[in-house]
């Protein structure tokens, strides 16, 4: 049976790229799929029943339906609430409406993280938009620098981030600077002192986790969940592979936490816990069981010829006394 093919993927939304005097129709589409999250349905406890939002006018306390339901905006400094209609929206004399125009290049590194929101590949909207949507791909990849612009999505103007990903330009929506809630209460008034070792010791377990892998970035609590569903559903009990059991309470020795951190990741990639990489030792911390043998066995061919090398030297210096005191003697009777 061959395998299905994955929908066409629709634009959300469609404007142009205003790049000085070059425009660049485009189309945007959704970069990501919030339906395979995890998600749930509110109930009513006694019966199971759905628990549903229902749309209720305040003023006359009845269901309303969709086609009456508008849009409203309510002032910062009173309680009435203004009806806005599609054409109002539309007459706002904005240009980002249907054009982003970039307002500089920046470093990625210079965005705030906290800023990114929702991602939206750029496709090519018209054949005449190729060249100059190649062109400023291309730019950007050379200067390393990301555009930044406005525009207007969904009823309401926002910052953007444009910038290149594996041929194609990607949108990325960020919120507006006072949107960012100051930091004020979240770090406590007095900083604790970390030792210097201490924090060699967090870099060798940095460098001890490698890479991900693609376990690591599969959703097992979807799968966890949707064993309990059918448990449920069976009558029977949930069935979970065994795992390992995490370590729980508060740490008191810091530094014994990361020695034992750096040993635990070793073993699970069945490392040797040998010295290499150890905390403060300044190593990887990445060392294969093959390299791990070599290295044991050399240790012990060292040892076993330090050990000969020591036994050796202890039985030269009788040898070579003996010696000396003959010949000093012999040239004692040789110059008398």
């Amino acid at each position: 049976m061959a395998p299905m093919k994955a929908a066409p993927m629709r634009p959300t939304a469609k404007f142009s790229i205003s790049f000085g005097l070059v425009t660049i129709p485009v189309a945007a589409y959704n970069a990501t799929d919030s339906s395979t999250s995890v998600s749930f349905v509110r109930i009513h406890t006694a019966d199971g029943g759905r628990v549903r939002n229902q749309p209720v006018c305040s003023l006359e306390d009845v269901e309303i339906p969709p086609d009456e339901i508008g849009r409203g905006y309510k002032p910062d400094d009173g309680d009435t609430v203004v009806p806005l209609s599609d054409d109002d929206l539309d007459a706002l004399p904005l240009p980002t409406a249907k054009t982003l125009t970039i307002l500089a290049f920046v470093a990625g590194g210079d965005i705030d993280p906290l800023q990114m929101g929702k991602g939206y590949y750029l496709g090519i909207d018209s054949p005449a938009a190729a060249k100059p949507y190649v062109l400023l791909r291309e730019a950007m990849e050379r200067h390393q620098r990301v555009g930044l612009g406005k525009i207007a999505l969904h009823g309401r103007e926002t910052l953007a981030m444009i910038r290149p990903m594996e041929g194609a330009l990607v949108m990325q929506v960020l919120l507006w600077p006072h949107q960012i809630r100051p930091m004020d209460g979240v770090l406590p008034e007095r900083q604790p002192e970390v030792a210097p070792a201490e924090v060699a010791a967090a870099e060798t377990l940095m460098d001890s986790f490698g890479a991900l892998s693609e376990d690591d970035v599969h959703d097992h609590y979807r799968e966890a969940l949707e064993e309990i569903v059918a448990a449920k559903l069976a009558h029977r009990e949930p069935e979970f592979p065994a795992g390992e059991e995490q370590p729980a309470g508060q740490v008191m020795d810091l530094m014994a936490a990361l020695q034992d951190s750096v040993r635990a990741a070793k073993k699970s990639r069945g490392e040797d816990e040998g010295t290499e990489g150890a905390p403060g030792g300044g190593g990887s911390g990445r060392t294969t069981k093959k390299s791990t043998a070599k290295k044991t066995a050399a240790k012990k061919t060292a040892a076993t010829k330090s050990a000969t090398t020591k036994t050796a030297a202890k039985k030269t210096p009788a040898k070579k006394t003996a010696a000396a005191k003959k010949t000093a003697g012999r040239g004692g009777r040789r110059a008398g």
